[in-house]
């Protein structure tokens, strides 16, 4: 009992598409154990979950695809920590303007998506690979200086519920966390130490040890 507590917790990262390797090697830096989360099976387990950056037009086939669209959504609905960045966040919007297509490949109005966060977002609302870059946010928690890699970057155009906005570019909102859920519309990962991995990381662990006391109570 004692090796497990003294175990760090495990982060499952969706490795359907995307950046999932640099968010496992940003939480590894952080001290945390990651495991690529292709499989319903492989949901089993984790303390916290990570929806990364990519496309999610592409996530969302893929989620299809691999059966993976109800399994992850039972598990984002577990009180564990957990990361959306840039196409994760969408996944999570309420809402999400300027759609293409479902998770089965037809047209829609409106693109699927989990509807954790209370907000609407404009896929690649910054534009596209040309107008991506690193820029300065503006923030009360982060650490003076820090900056935010966007790469083709949902842009969050109304919050539609309880929601902190702990950093913005310009007036737009760009970090946000609602409950037990933290998004991104850009990049920490592409930063080993960057503070909002770190915040994370202080989320997962501090989760993880208020289930080890829920434990320990139990027994």
């Amino acid at each position: 009992m004692q090796a497990n507590k003294q175990a760090a917790p495990v982060v499952g990262v969706l490795a359907l598409q995307g950046d999932f390797a640099d968010h496992q090697a940003a939480l590894a830096a952080c001290g945390l154990r990651t495991r690529q989360i292709r499989t319903a099976s492989q949901l089993r387990g984790i303390d916290a979950l990570v929806l990364p950056g990519g496309e999610s037009t592409t996530m969302l086939k893929l989620l299809e695809v691999e059966g993976l669209w109800g399994p992850l959504g039972e598990a984002l609905q577990r009180p564990i920590p957990i990361l959306a960045t840039c196409a994760g966040l969408i996944l999570l919007a309420q809402h999400v303007e300027n759609p293409s297509h479902d998770r089965k490949g037809q047209a829609k109005g409106s693109q699927e998506s989990y509807g954790l966060l209370p907000l609407s977002v404009a896929r690649n609302g910054y534009g596209r690979q040309f107008h991506s870059g690193t820029f300065e946010l503006v923030s009360e928690t982060l650490p003076k200086g820090t900056t935010g890699t966007f790469i083709r970057a949902p842009r969050i155009t109304a919050v539609h519920g309880p929601c902190e906005v702990i950093a913005k570019r310009g007036n737009d909102p760009v970090l946000v966390r609602t409950g037990h859920v933290l998004a991104a519309c850009f990049h920490p990962e592409l930063t080993i130490g960057h503070p909002v991995t770190a915040m994370f990381a202080a989320m997962v662990t501090a989760s993880a040890r208020d289930s080890d006391d829920v434990a320990a109570e139990a027994q």
